[in-house]
């Protein structure tokens, strides 16, 4: 609002010195500092394959790898942070003769990668299969990267995305709700609040409560089990750990156990996190898991006396809601 005019009298005031005008503060954008696009479709940098190796256990279903990339001869160096993607442009053509399509996958290394030097970057990737006309179809970005050999090169661009990106604050709340391959952004939170090596680097030193709802078709299925059971012994206060296995478990109703099923379980728990403003959400994996999580807020929320659909846009809009579906 402007200053009211004051009328001048005829009479003139003594002189006084103006008072002083500070500088307006320059407020930094939130994330400025976060890398994005170093690399773009028509210039990628192309990475060497370190490793590539199955994550799955006998008797699982489907084909879900753990792919690990060369980035030390990137220049400018290729550097990201947890909680972004990274663009895969498949070799070859398609049917019409274009160059395949770049395809987006969530990272699963924290920033120094699965080494902790600082010169690798890791994915977690399930190949995609469907059927059409009778016939399986496999998808040609995840078969391609399932496929490939430690020493080939592959077109990598980005990195992309500021929506999943951790908070700074040391005390905050992380409640991660993932679904299959979209643990990875998870993978790489929790190697960043709790693996020694990389605590050391990071000058971030987690003191919140971290508590990861994951969902899978059969214990097989799981994935990163082994660090995941090493991260709750090791940080018994901090780390919580509940599995939704569908082909396996059942929910109260006799069904198969899901995610929001859990969620449901663990309504009151989970809200009085919520309701603590320190407190973040993170969202990831298939696309159809969203309706049944907002079905499951909804309930949850109103055993609380709370309202989800209003409480879910303030969260947003506070950038504590993080989602992530493909």
């Amino acid at each position: 609002m402007e200053p009211k005019k004051v009328a001048v009298s005829k009479i003139e005031a003594p002189k006084t010195e103006a008072p002083k005008t500070e500088a307006p503060k320059i407020v930094k954008k939130k994330h400025a500092d976060v890398p994005v696009n170093i690399y773009r479709p028509k210039t990628p940098y192309e990475g060497t394959v370190i490793e590539n190796y199955s994550l799955l256990k006998e008797g699982a279903i489907g084909r879900v790898n753990h792919i690990t990339f060369d980035l030390k001869d990137s220049d400018p160096f290729l550097n990201y942070v947890e909680g972004q993607s990274i663009g895969i442009m498949p070799a070859g053509e398609d049917a019409n003769g274009k160059p395949h399509k770049l395809r987006l996958y969530s990272i699963a290394s924290t920033r120094h990668g699965d080494d902790f030097n600082g010169n690798t970057v890791s994915l977690c990737v399930r190949q995609l299969q469907y059927e059409k006309d009778g016939e399986t179809i496999n998808g040609v970005c995840s078969t391609y990267l399932c496929d490939i050999k430690p020493g080939d090169k592959v077109k990598i661009t980005g990195p992309v995305g500021k929506e999943m990106l951790l908070p700074d604050e040391e005390d905050a709340n992380i409640v991660m709700l993932a679904t299959g391959t979209g643990i990875a952004p998870m993978r790489a939170y929790l190697r960043r609040m709790f693996e020694p090596t990389e605590k050391e680097k990071n000058k971030w030193n987690f003191k919140g409560k971290a508590w990861l709802f994951m969902g899978a078709p059969k214990s097989a299925n799981l994935l990163y089990e082994e660090d995941l059971q090493r991260y709750i012994t090791e940080n018994p206060d901090n780390f919580k750990y509940t599995k939704a296995i569908s082909r396996e478990q059942q929910n109260t109703k006799g069904g198969r156990m899901y995610i929001q099923d859990r969620v449901l379980e663990s309504a009151n728990e989970l809200f009085n996190m919520i309701e603590d403003e320190k407190t973040h959400i993170y969202l990831c994996g298939l696309k159809g898991m969203e309706p049944g999580i907002d079905e499951a807020m909804t309930k949850a929320a109103e055993e609380k006396g709370l309202n989800w659909s209003e409480l879910r846009p303030q969260l947003k809009k506070a950038g504590r809601w993080h989602v992530e579906t493909y």
